[in-house]
């Protein structure tokens, strides 16, 4: 038995509680992302899912967010899971991403649409915990509207469908999925649509059990969380009171038996 600690969190372009992107120094952000990586040193989680992290955007600096927070956290492995490239003057690259302390065996990055920018997505990766193969769903969902966010959560569906058909007898548990759902579990929205399908198969958790993410000065609303299936035993969840970023941090953690 192996007790596994999963941390998600939107870090907001590195921007901080600046609402506006692209009016954050470089310096600044460096700073933002060194805070963060105290905080994941605090925390001490084994795998660290981020949502709005860039590779190389000029509106976040122009360099690597993710190698530069995983130089400052001591994580030694890493994936990129990019939705959105631009070339040109005005460069993005930037999605979803992984930080592990345990080798990662696998990894599929899926992008909504074909937007250079603004676009959603979700990264997977299979983590290799002493053996034992965690396959793990780090998602961000559309902000604004539910429409879309019905349409990628029967995108994520139907990837996770041929996905358990070609992997489930590798896996340990079925897959966790996390990420920011840009919606509350407790609206006739995406957040409660996927764990009424994720419980057709699975008795499946939602965490954490309370608290709110959004925004993080003074949060009113919980869109950030984490689906656990009945194999992860005894978890245990909250939301981490951070400003780093728009959105609070939620960990979890559990007993991978």
């Amino acid at each position: 038995m192996q007790r596994v600690r999963l941390l998600t969190f939107n870090i907001a372009h590195a921007r901080g509680l600046n609402p506006i992107q692209g009016l954050t120094s470089q310096r600044r952000m460096r700073l933002n992302l060194r805070a963060i990586a105290k905080l994941l040193d605090q925390l001490k989680p084994d795998i660290v899912a981020l949502q709005e992290i860039d590779e190389r955007s000029r509106w976040a600096g122009n360099f690597d967010h993710l190698e530069y927070l995983r130089l400052h956290s001591g994580f030694p492995h890493a994936v990129f899971g990019i939705n959105n490239r631009r070339k040109g003057l005005l460069n993005l690259s930037y999605g979803n991403a992984f930080l592990s302390r345990h080798p990662i065996a696998a990894t599929e990055t899926i992008a909504f649409g074909k937007a250079s920018v603004g676009e959603k997505g979700f990264v997977f990766a299979e983590f290799d915990i002493g053996g034992r193969l965690l396959p793990v769903v780090n998602l961000h969902l559309h902000f604004s509207s539910r429409e879309h966010r019905i349409r990628q959560l029967g995108r994520l569906l139907a990837w996770l469908r041929e996905k358990q058909l070609a992997r489930r007898n590798y896996w340990h548990v079925p897959p966790l999925i996390c990420g920011d759902f840009n919606n509350p579990g407790t609206s006739p929205d995406a957040t409660a649509a996927l764990l009424s399908h994720l419980s057709d198969y699975w008795d499946y958790a939602l965490h954490p059990v309370d608290g709110c993410t959004f925004p993080s000065p003074l949060p009113r609303w919980m869109l950030d969380f984490v689906f656990l299936p009945p194999m992860c035993h005894q978890p245990k969840s909250e939301v981490v009171k951070a400003y780093l970023s728009d959105h609070r941090p939620v960990l979890v953690d559990f007993d991978l038996v």
